[in-house]
């Protein structure tokens, strides 16, 4: 049976329809029931805002442990030696004897000893270390070098070996002469810096694609697989990375992922998953921003202790073999890195996960010239990737499907459909139901005497209160990961990094909430997000 993994163009069936309506019809129905139920009987409506607050509550819990464990597992997996034990590999029998009896209490180290062992074992069924390449594209769209360039520097420096990396600038030809002339200036600086350092404009304008960084991505994907042919290159041992301009992956991240595609079987049916950290120009950042960056870089640590729920985001690798044989990425979202995850599930049937590599790959904050204009392009970049609402519809329409036309079993999906369809919902109305809820039963009843309705407020911020340690947690954990504070600002600075959170209950309305409920309106209406609003990479000077 031949699957078709695109979204589809054009008229939607019924049932895409519905599925595409569904989340906003949900959110608002959140929102308007606390209404109708306060105003029916205020007991009623608090005891629904006291479930939700409730569940708050022990998310935040949640939040506060996940976050701490997971930055101590990041650090932890930071200072292993990912080249040596790359290098182990190659000889696994002798490696095993040599470290067997080492006291070692690294990050997996006794991992590392079985898989060393397995792999003496069954001898040539794993891929030879010295024989995996990395294909790293990078897109690009109308960036300058002094942004580009750091992220180049950035592979160059990692300590994977430079001659077993091809680079790919992926740019657009939107991006017009300057961007072009950026490309050859590039090309021509790093030319004997990699493998081979290669560049490929992606045309303006092709037929049935969206205007998106995931047509440029496909395009360029199209562009090595051709090369690795050409060049009879082992398309089974290529590992392909995809990068925004903006980003700078840690210098082990390479060997990291070598290293966990080299020793798991079912390599071809992985994608590996990086920590995505918002700190590259974290200091510079204004306070709304710095707040989005921080708690979006929490958010990406916790997931990596999920891994049954961890989907692509942003910057990820998956190997070329598998990519080209499902056709790479999708030319038809504005999403492309989260659609990615579920393309791949379901090409594979359902046999496919995304295994968190616990090393950071660094990102922009969101900055422009005024702080007016850095509130807007924040808006419009996490609009962006809430628009990922629109796979709901993607993936319930291969779910509520008749048995034989399903291309994985219903039980095993229907969990990832709720956890989407939840998650985006709970990104709608989690902060306006916390921050107004509770005023709402006494609203709806200013002639009753229901002490409830009145004592609301005043419970909900008791629970409020103790929700916030969660967020004092994240206060504390964030000061360690910050970068090292730069010269130029004075060590006040660190001070307004605490100050800010101030902010926190602004920024989960404007930027989680109304964002959330633009894209599920637009997807309500059936007013297609099909151009991916770049999020310009300004560098304060």
């Amino acid at each position: 049976m031949r699957k078709n993994l695109e979204i589809p163009q054009g008229k939607r069936t019924r049932l895409y329809r519905f599925l595409e309506i569904l989340p906003g019809l949900i959110s608002y129905g959140a929102i308007i029931l606390l209404f109708i139920l306060s105003w029916l009987d205020p007991v009623l409506g608090s005891i629904y805002l006291f479930i939700i607050i409730a569940s708050t509550l022990v998310k935040a819990i949640s939040v506060a442990y996940r976050t701490v464990q997971g930055y101590e597992v990041l650090k932890r997996a930071e200072k292993v030696d990912w080249r040596k034990r790359v290098e182990d590999l190659e000889h696994p029998h002798d490696s095993y004897e040599r470290l067997r009896d080492d006291n070692n209490h690294s990050y997996h180290f006794e991992k590392h000893l079985e898989n060393l062992k397995l792999m003496a074992a069954m001898g040539k069924e794993y891929p030879n270390p010295t024989k995996i390449l990395h294909a790293v594209i990078m897109t690009a769209y109308n960036e300058e070098e002094e942004v580009l360039g750091p992220s180049i520097e950035a592979v160059k420096n990692t300590t994977f070996p430079n001659n077993r990396i091809i680079f790919v600038l992926a740019y657009e030809e939107r991006g017009g002469e300057t961007m072009e002339n950026t490309a050859m200036k590039l090309a021509k600086k790093y030319q004997n810096t990699f493998k081979d350092f290669i560049i490929v404009k992606h045309p303006a304008n092709l037929p049935g694609e969206v205007i998106g960084k995931g047509p440029n991505l496909v395009y360029a994907g199209e562009h090595v697989a051709k090369y690795v042919e050409k060049q009879h290159l082992p398309i089974e041992n290529i590992i392909v990375t995809s990068l925004d301009s903006d980003n700078r992956m840690a210098p082990k991240y390479l060997d990291s992922v070598a290293y966990e595609f080299i020793t798991h079987p079912n390599r071809q049916h992985l994608s590996y998953q990086p920590v995505s950290l918002f700190m590259n120009n974290i200091w510079d950042a204004p306070a709304p921003t710095r707040i989005i960056a921080v708690s979006n870089s929490f958010f990406n640590v916790i997931t990596t202790m999920r891994p049954h729920a961890l989907r692509n985001f942003a910057s990820h690798s998956q190997p070329l073999q598998a990519l080209k044989a499902m056709g790479f990425w999708s030319k038809r979202t504005i999403v492309e890195d989260g659609h990615q995850y579920w393309r791949s599930l379901f090409f594979f049937n359902g046999d496919y996960s995304v295994l968190p590599i616990r090393i950071p790959i660094y990102q922009d904050a969101v900055i422009d010239e005024t702080l007016w204009k850095t509130i807007k392009a924040q808006f419009v970049q996490v609009r962006r990737w809430y628009y990922g609402a629109s796979d709901i519809a993607y993936v319930g329409t291969k779910l509520f499907v008749r048995r034989e036309r399903r291309l994985m079993p219903f039980w095993q999906l229907f969990p990832k459909f709720w956890r989407l369809l939840d998650g985006h919902v709970t990104l709608a109305i989690l902060a306006p139901i916390v921050a107004f809820g509770g005023w709402v039963p006494m609203i709806m009843n200013l002639s009753s005497r229901a002490m409830v309705a009145y004592n609301v407020p005043n419970i909900v911020s008791i629970v409020e209160t103790f929700a916030s340690i969660g967020l004092i947690v994240s206060i504390l954990v964030s000061l360690k990961m910050l970068p090292k504070r730069p010269a130029k600002y004075r060590k006040g600075k660190g001070l307004l990094m605490i100050l800010q959170w101030i902010l926190m209950p602004i920024t989960s309305i404007l930027y989680q909430s109304l964002a959330a409920f633009y894209s599920q309106t637009r997807l309500m209406l059936g007013l297609y997000m099909e151009k991916f609003d770049v999020t310009r990479k300004f560098v304060k000077k």
